[in-house]
């Protein structure tokens, strides 16, 4: 019987999800050390930030990853500008967005602005601040995971992002890591948390 790891990450700024090398840019390899047989299910942008796992479990990657089972993901949004109470409306009912040039019309998602700025780590280099633009905070939560999904909804809605945290998957949180950390889970406890 195979001994599987399951390592949840909070995967720095532009760095991207993956281990070997390409083009100059950094990858998980610059910042983790995990068994060679241990790799990110799914992926997050090279300019997104937040919660990753890392497992030899080719089980729990496809039941993640397979559409049908549609597992909540949670992701903090900053954007570029006010958020009208109809672009929120419009997120919870879902928008039509350019996937692979098709319009895909995304299903409804929780979203929610936020009132106060969440606990994050510094971001190196911060976003650029613009004092007469407001810079506001989402949380939106998706069961579905086209490529930059989140990025697109926000768009399509006139709020393009400026900063994106995946800050949790189901109950595995990361609320209160830093950048760059990283940490191994038993199978059970990773289990419970995905609700697989």
């Amino acid at each position: 019987m195979p001994a599987f790891r399951y390592f949840v990450i909070y995967k720095p700024y532009q760095t991207l999800s993956q281990f070997s090398a390409e083009s100059g840019k950094k990858t998980l390899k610059d910042w983790f050390s995990v068994p060679k047989d241990v790799y990110p299910v799914g992926r997050l942008d090279y300019d997104s930030e937040g919660l990753l796992l890392l497992t030899n479990d080719t089980r729990l990657n496809q039941a993640l990853l397979h559409p049908r089972n549609a597992h909540a993901r949670t992701y903090y949004v900053q954007v570029d500008g006010m958020v009208s109470p109809e672009a929120i409306i419009q997120l919870k009912t879902g928008v039509a967005i350019n996937v692979n040039g098709k319009t895909h019309q995304c299903k409804a998602v929780e979203a929610r602005l936020l009132q106060t700025a969440p606990l994050l780590p510094e971001r190196t280099p911060p976003i650029r601040f613009r004092k007469t633009v407001p810079a506001p905070w989402m949380a939106i939560t998706l069961k579905e995971g086209k490529n930059r999904q989140v990025r697109k909804m926000c768009a399509a809605v006139g709020s393009p992002v400026l900063r994106l945290v995946r800050i949790s998957m189901e109950d595995l949180d990361i609320t209160g890591w830093n950048s760059g950390q990283i940490k191994e889970y038993r199978p059970e406890d990773i289990h419970q948390l995905l609700h697989v």
